[in-house]
């Protein structure tokens, strides 16, 4: 299990070293077992402009989880406090997990919900 997550921080590496040299705002999403967190970072890395995420009160009360109903909850959230940050364009960091289920849920909820990447 230890070998599997040195495997995906390799991987979000390359991903975040492009997204440094672009100076980018960027969407940084983690996945844990029972939760998923969403970040709005800025192109300096050093200062988060907005977060969401299912441990959150209003997410506990809707359900909350690891699903990908959650994952879209969270989405639309991060999405709408970008947006009320004046961020619409964001460089997505899926840091090393794979394009699908959870993740994917929430990228399409926040593009859905006006967040550009």
């Amino acid at each position: 299990m230890f070998e599997k997550k040195v495997a995906r921080i390799r991987r979000s590496r390359s991903t975040r070293a492009k997204i440094a040299e672009l100076k980018a705002v960027r969407l940084a999403v983690f996945r844990s077992n029972k939760h998923i967190y969403a970040q709005i970072i800025d192109g300096s890395g050093s200062k988060v402009l907005a977060s969401a995420s299912t441990v959150e009160k209003v997410a506990r009360a809707q359900g909350g989880g690891a699903n990908s109903g959650a994952a879209v909850e969270t989405g639309k959230r991060i999405a709408e406090r970008a947006i009320q940050a004046g961020i619409k364009k964001v460089a997505f960091d899926r840091s090393g997990y794979r394009y699908h289920g959870r993740i994917k849920a929430l990228a399409d909820a926040a593009r859905e919900a006006g967040l550009d990447f």
